[in-house]
Formats: structure tokens, C-alpha cells, sequence
């Protein structure tokens, strides 16, 4: 067997993996809104599986990078949404849909388009200036993700932002668990105990949004963008700090484009898909009933109602 079919092997296995990492994120976060309980995962033995999951998918994911080139093993992590659908109607018998099917086939194209078309990697290490620019720059952007969230009334759109700010810290996660591996290799002790430190903060980080993020909006919508904004992240880093480039010049920087704009479209499709599930939006119901003061449900009432109604209850 050669070296590149092992390698998409163990892409389709890491995909897989990453896939039901979701299925079982999703399945705690509903477990969780039916229960009525505190946001509490940790307590969960599902979501420690989805960690297990997570791992795994990641573990393999490097060793394919051992056995095939960066252009074929980053473009195939894109088949995580694609996995996960048909996996989420197989174990929960949730249909999937033409909408879903169609958005899920877009951000994949659209995500393995932009990965294509980004150039290979440097072998240029990120300065101490930079980590630090970088570290305060993802701290600050999941920051305001998160109040951006709170700002949102459906929980389809909240599980949006919430799976931008997660695939922001897993993204830049990989930015250094790169650097991490080239100090470890220039024997650079001193920077690469404070690199695992923002590793382990960013991976943590990054599992307890995307866990908040399938609460009351599905499984699509929140892990196709989880699926974008990671690589994304990753490849702004090496454009903008490392120096990298699209291939092809500026026609790869236009396809890339492109390609961003199918993903997005992706992704909107999957948003609207996700609302209109009756699961989805029976929990959009019971939310918007209970931000309802009770003194004000009977100003609903017609004039007539209420002069009855205050009659009812004065008679003895």
C-alpha cells in the first residue's frame, strides 16, 4: 500500500472521527436543554467521548501529514460535514434534506477550494513579539464573538457566532502547535513551555464553544462554520505574519475569493436550514416564552377580556 493511500485513509478515518466528536457534542447540548439544567458538560459522559473523538480525529489527522502532502490531507478535513449528516440521520434518524445537502456540499467545496489554493508552508518561526501580537489578538476576537453572541436572540445564529469564536481558537491552536513543533526541533525549551500553555488554554477554549454552540441550533450550522473559520485562521495567519501566498498569483488570490464566498453560501444555507427544523424551532419557542415578563401577558388580552376577566375573579 502506498504512502499517499494511507494517507487518505487515515483522512477519511480523522474526518470521521471529528464527525461523530460533533454528533456526540450536539447530543449533550439537547440532553442538556431538556433537562433544564445548568451548562454544565463537564459533568457528561458524552462530552468526555466527543473529547476522546476530538483527539483521535487530531492525532490522525498529523499522522496523515507524515504520509501525504499538506495540499491533499488539509483539503479532505473538509469531509467532516459531509460525514456528519448522513452519521446524524443514521443514529438519530434526523433527515437531512436537499437544503442540507446542498449547504453542506458548498462550504466543503468552498473550504477545500481556499485550501488548495494556499501556498506551502515556510519553514519561518513565529517571534516571541509576534506570539504575544497573535495570543492578544485571538483572546480579544473571541472576546468580542462572545459578546456579539449575547447580542443574539436565535439560538441558530447565537450557535453561529459562538462556532466562529471556537474555530478562531482552534485555528490559531494549529498556528502554534506549528510553532511548538519547530521549537521543539531547534531545541528551544524556553519558548516552547509557554507555546503548550496557549495550546492547552486555546483546545480548551475551543471544545467548550463549540460544545455552547450546538445549544438550540442543530448540528450544520454550527459545525460547518467550526469546519471554515479553523483552516481559515490558520492560512490569514500565514498570508499576513508568516508571508505566505495563494498560488497562482492573483488569479489564486481571486479564486480564493471565490472559493470563501462558496463556503459562506454554505454555511447561510445550512443557518436557515438549521431554523427551520422543528426542533429548532420549537426551542426558539420555549426561549422567546420564557424572556416574557409575567406581569405583561395580560396586556395581550383584548379590553373586553380583561374587564371580564378582573369580573371572574372579584366575584365571590
Amino acid at each position: 500500500m502506498s504512502a499517499l493511500v494511507v494517507s487518505v485513509l487515515l483522512c477519511l478515518v480523522s474526518a470521521g472521527c471529528y464527525a461523530a466528536a460533533a454528533i456526540a457534542q450536539e447530543r449533550v447540548a439537547a440532553a442538556e436543554e431538556d433537562d433544564g439544567g445548568a451548562y454544565l458538560p463537564l459533568r457528561r459522559a458524552g462530552w468526555w467521548g466527543a473529547v476522546a473523538l476530538t483527539c483521535a480525529g487530531a492525532g490522525l489527522h498529523v499522522v496523515a501529514l507524515a504520509f501525504g502532502p499538506l495540499s491533499l490531507v488539509q483539503p479532505l478535513g473538509a469531509l467532516t460535514i459531509v460525514f456528519a449528516l448522513p452519521m446524524a440521520a443514521l443514529f438519530d434518524r434526523r433527515p437531512v434534506g436537499a437544503a442540507g445537502w446542498r449547504g453542506a456540499l458548498l462550504a466543503t467545496a468552498g473550504l477545500a477550494g481556499l485550501l488548495s489554493l494556499t501556498g506551502p508552508s515556510r519553514t519561518e518561526s513565529l517571534g516571541s513579539a509576534q506570539r504575544t501580537a497573535l495570543t492578544v489578538a485571538v483572546l480579544a476576537a473571541v472576546a468580542a464573538l462572545l459578546l456579539l453572541a449575547r447580542c443574539m436572540r436565535r439560538p441558530v445564529v447565537r450557535g453561529v457566532v459562538l462556532a466562529a469564536a471556537a474555530g478562531a481558537a482552534f485555528g490559531m491552536g494549529s498556528v502554534f502547535t506549528k510553532a511548538a513543533d519547530e521549537d521543539l526541533e531547534a531545541h528551544r525549551m524556553s519558548a516552547l513551555l509557554p507555546a503548550l500553555v496557549v495550546i492547552a488554554a486555546l483546545a480548551t477554549a475551543g471544545m467548550l464553544l463549540s460544545q455552547a454552540s450546538y445549544r438550540g441550533a442543530g448540528l450544520a450550522a454550527p459545525l460547518s462554520t467550526v469546519t471554515i473559520v479553523n483552516p481559515v485562521v490558520a492560512a490569514a495567519v500565514g498570508v499576513v505574519v508568516l508571508g505566505e501566498g495563494f498560488r497562482y498569483g492573483l488569479a489564486g488570490g481571486l479564486l480564493a475569493v471565490a472559493a470563501g464566498a462558496v463556503a459562506a453560501a454554505g454555511v447561510v444555507v445550512l443557518t436557515y436550514r438549521s431554523a427551520g427544523e422543528p426542533g429548532v424551532a420549537a426551542r426558539e419557542i420555549v426561549v422567546t416564552e420564557h424572556r416574557v415578563p409575567a406581569a405583561r401577558v395580560p396586556d395581550r388580552c383584548p379590553v373586553g377580556a380583561r374587564g371580564t376577566a378582573r369580573a371572574t375573579t372579584t366575584r365571590p
